[in-house]
């Protein structure tokens, strides 16, 4: 048991209002000498009558769940001490999970800030109750939430899902207004999940707090499983592909990986975690974990009718709101999604979607280059990996319509064709993955 002197997060009671669907998450942060109230909100909506008896103890679990891995974006703070807990405490499985998730989720923001490890809590210190039982089927729904996020990746994930004749709804988390746009084009009911981060984290961050990437990915899954059971879903189906897996970069044994929380590591774990604590029928996965983002791609060109609406540009999901409209046309994630559709659409197709070409732009070479890893490691962003970046590149050097663009031109001649592997290659399906019976005949479109 950690020494109370030491305790730098406290996880205080959590209070969760069934009539309203409202959740209030609470932590103390021991910071400077002084010790700083924490309070999240998420809002559910209105649920339809009280939570049946027998989903109660799952319904906490659930909560639970989403209380100690939300907790990551207040331990940044200061990434240093040790947690405690005012009321229940993760069980040693759930605290493996856990360093998992604030020592890998934070692997970028500790490389980004120097900092040395242990970054990350000891939840393995902090003595729990004993082993709960283990719960029972709670008898879900046959239906599938599949969360937006306004890029292609969900919406391949959608298609492919409606197929499987599971009745489909779509869910956000947060109000980015773009999500919401993409959503009403599907045709589906959309539900949003409403999320308030304490406004005490941008002071502390203002005033010079450690800051970075933290896993949202896992923090969306966890409200994401307390909905399921809340909504009566049985599946929770999200859209992270193979290439998800492979590192940023690797430091001194170590890797550091952006999209960890979309990784299968922690697909497998939080998906075995949830069957373990809360529902035995409950399932969590990802529909394109056999898929890299050039397959993803090439079946997403084939959906025009979500063309002229998604977005994979972050400048429009900031806190603050959208800062872009819809494409900026100079960060990594348009850089990659116009280069990866590019084999698959033709330039006036890709000029209508970005309203620029910008294979044609000479000033974007670098930034292209960057993708491909020919003078460092890949940005720290949620591309594809770079030996998909150049399959593009060659593949585009072979085509009339593209092989005279300027950043064509000037990669190209770079890269050894030996040595990279083709777009089908990459394309081929392959790889462990978590996809239920239900769900593992289906195939690309």
């Amino acid at each position: 048991m950690p020494d109370p002197a030491s305790v730098r997060l406290r996880f205080e009671t959590p209070e969760f209002a069934p009539d309203s669907g409202r959740l209030a998450l609470r932590w103390t942060l021991a910071l400077d000498g002084r010790t700083v109230p924490l309070e999240e909100r998420f809002e559910f909506g209105p649920l339809p009558g009280p939570v049946a008896e027998e989903r109660r103890n799952a319904v906490r679990a659930a909560i639970d769940a989403l209380h100690w891995i939300a907790g990551v974006s207040y331990w940044k703070v200061a990434c240093r001490g040790g947690v405690g807990f005012a009321d229940r405490r993760p069980d040693p499985q759930t605290a493996e999970l856990l360093e998992a998730v604030y020592r890998d989720g934070l692997a970028e923001l500790a490389w980004r800030n120097e900092l040395d490890a242990p970054w990350w809590p000891d939840f393995g210190s902090v003595a729990f109750d004993g082993p709960s039982p283990a719960p029972a089927p709670l008898g879900l729904s046959e239906r599938a939430l599949v969360p937006m996020g306004g890029g292609k990746d969900s919406l391949v994930a959608l298609e492919r899902l409606r197929r499987s004749g599971v009745p489909i709804e779509t869910v956000q988390v947060g109000q980015a207004e773009l999500i919401g746009r993409v959503a009403r084009r599907t045709g589906l009911p959309h539900r949003r999940i409403g999320r308030r981060v304490d406004p005490a984290l941008a002071e502390l961050n203002a005033a010079g707090a450690i800051n970075g990437h933290v896993p949202i990915t896992a923090i969306n899954a966890a409200a994401l499983a307390l909905a399921a059971v809340l909504w009566d879903f049985r599946y929770v189906v999200f859209a992270n592909e193979r290439s998800a897996d492979e590192p940023t970069l690797r430091v001194g044994g170590r890797s550091v990986n952006h999209q960890w929380a979309k990784s299968l590591a922690f697909e497998a774990g939080f998906d075995d975690w949830m069957r373990r604590s809360v529902a035995a029928d409950l399932r969590v996965f990802s529909i394109l974990r056999r898929e890299r983002e050039l397959a993803v791609v090439r079946e997403f060109a084939s959906l025009k009718d979500y063309h002229a609406v998604f977005s994979s540009c972050n400048r429009n999901f900031h806190l603050d709101g959208a800062r872009t409209d819809r494409w900026c046309g100079r960060c990594p994630k348009c850089l990659f999604v116009f280069l990866a559709l590019a084999p698959f659409l033709s330039p006036d197709e890709l000029r209508a979607i970005f309203g620029a070409d910008l294979l044609a732009d000479s000033g974007l070479v670098d930034g292209f280059a960057e993708l491909l890893e020919l003078d460092g490691h890949r940005p720290f962003e949620c591309v594809g990996e770079a030996k998909e970046a150049r399959a593009a590149v060659l593949a585009l050097a072979g085509n009339p319509v593209w092989a005279d663009h300027e950043v064509v031109r000037a990669l190209a001649p770079r890269l050894d064709r030996r040595r990279t592997p083709s777009i089908e290659a990459l394309s081929a399906p392959g790889g462990t993955h978590r996809i239920p019976e239900a769900f593992d005949a289906l195939a690309p479109g």
